[in-house]
């Protein structure tokens, strides 16, 4: 399909369709039974396909990806729906395998004649699911963090625009580490695209604020003990950078606690090797006054905003980052939101493109692909972004975090301009 016309989407038309958001759910939410779907009686529901990680080494993040797209499509659903139609959310598991990840895509597009397809977390699944995609011309919104969008690497159809990547999130960080923790730095962190990602981008950040890598730990993604790698930590590392995930961070976080005792240097973790784990388990005494990236505070701080109190009372999450339900099933609550703000994205595209169906998908890419800034509001509980329509990449604020007294105290927010790097990619210059 050849390049059509994109003078109507004008980056003022979609901002001011993703500005009026915040106050559509006043309104809706008063009376919905007044909006409801009735422009659209008759026509079918906008169907979502959700390639959720279910199982495999990705099901804790899956099973709160999952609860927060529901709770995003029940607001978007008693606000009116997309251009007056209910969104309907197809779901099907990938395993957290690269090659179900593109038999999965291929169903979204052939089975279930989905319009998109949307939410998928690690990336070695997005480099495997991405290429089918662009192969069937379905739109797919990912909410990684790998920087495999905004590298190029992908296609025109792959978008990234509610989940900042690890290039943007190391650089914006860097600073604070050599300032405050040190220069000397041990990395530790899964051995695939995403943890690579970690090494490479790390490694210039810290390089350029004068800092050095002294020893690059890669561990496989499936490993279930630790212990036998930390001998390899230099003694001169004065600062050691972790970024685990899967089922086993629990363990990893005990094991390196246990290595080192009172000991220790400083640590900088991602909060992934704490996702849906509670800071207070047994063993983890020794993370007191350590530091760890959030991107989202999993605590609710002193000055929380009206956003947060909002979506955490719409995925049903306490002030401490646990469940309402359960106050022992703690949440991913630093990656989540990202399916939150990329259906509200998904809606604000649809709505400027005038989105009727799988012959508009183009015209929603390059709704997309206009937007610029996106204000802090309840759509974007987060933080404001800032779209990148070149790379397919959003921009936005970075959360550096204290443990103290058991919680999450943030110590420093980045700003958006602190992880802004030179464009790899045009992709509004290749054909659809």
């Amino acid at each position: 399909m050849g390049k059509i016309n994109t003078s109507k989407f004008t980056r003022r038309g979609v901002l001011k369709s993703i500005g009026a958001g915040a106050g559509v759910v006043g309104a809706s939410a008063v009376a919905p039974g007044l909006t409801g779907f009735a422009q659209a009686q008759s026509s079918a529901p906008i169907r979502l396909g959700f390639q959720v990680h279910r199982t495999g080494i990705g099901a804790a993040y899956g099973r709160w990806y999952d609860r927060t797209t529901q709770a995003a499509v029940k607001r978007i659903n008693d606000m009116g729906g997309i251009n007056g139609r209910p969104v309907e959310i197809i779901t099907e598991d990938d395993g957290t395998d690269p090659k179900r990840g593109a038999e999965v895509v291929e169903k979204f597009a052939t089975l279930y004649n989905c319009d998109i397809a949307f939410g998928t977390l690690f990336s070695h699944v997005v480099y495997g699911s991405a290429p089918r995609a662009g192969e069937l011309k379905l739109p797919y919104f990912v909410v990684s963090e790998g920087h495999h969008v905004a590298s190029g690497k992908l296609n025109r159809y792959t978008l990234q625009p509610g989940i900042t990547d690890v290039k943007s999130q190391v650089q914006a960080m860097a600073p604070f580490v050599s300032d405050n923790l040190g220069k000397k730095i041990t990395m530790i962190y899964p051995d695939f695209a995403f943890g690579h990602d970690h090494r490479d981008f790390f490694t210039a950040a810290i390089e350029a604020q004068g800092g050095t890598v002294v020893e690059s730990i890669a561990i496989p993604p499936t490993e279930t003990s630790f212990t036998k790698y930390f001998p390899r930590i230099p003694r001169e590392t004065e600062v050691i950078y972790h970024v685990m995930v899967g089922p086993a961070v629990l363990t990893f976080v005990k094991e390196l606690g246990e290595f080192f005792g009172p000991n220790r240097p400083e640590i900088f973790g991602f909060i992934d090797s704490l996702e849906a784990v509670d800071i207070n388990s047994p063993g983890l005494e020794f993370l007191e006054n350590t530091y760890f990236w959030e991107g989202h505070p999993r605590n609710a701080q002193a000055d929380q905003t009206s956003y947060d109190k909002v979506y955490r009372a719409a995925v049903g999450v306490d002030d401490n980052g646990a469940s309402l339900d359960d106050p022992k099933d703690f949440s991913t609550y630093s990656h989540m939101f990202g399916c939150w703000e990329t259906l509200n994205i998904i809606k604000a595209g649809m709505e400027a493109a005038d989105y009727q169906g799988p012959a508009d998908r183009t015209k929603l890419i390059e709704a997309v692909e206009a937007m610029s800034d996106m204000p802090h509001s309840d759509d974007h509980p987060q933080g404001a972004k800032r779209f990148n329509g070149k790379t397919h990449q959003t921009f936005g604020h970075q959360y550096i975090s204290k443990v103290s007294n058991g919680k999450l105290v943030v110590e420093h927010t980045t700003s958006i301009e602190d992880g802004l790097y030179e464009d790899e990619v045009d992709y509004t210059t290749q054909s659809f």
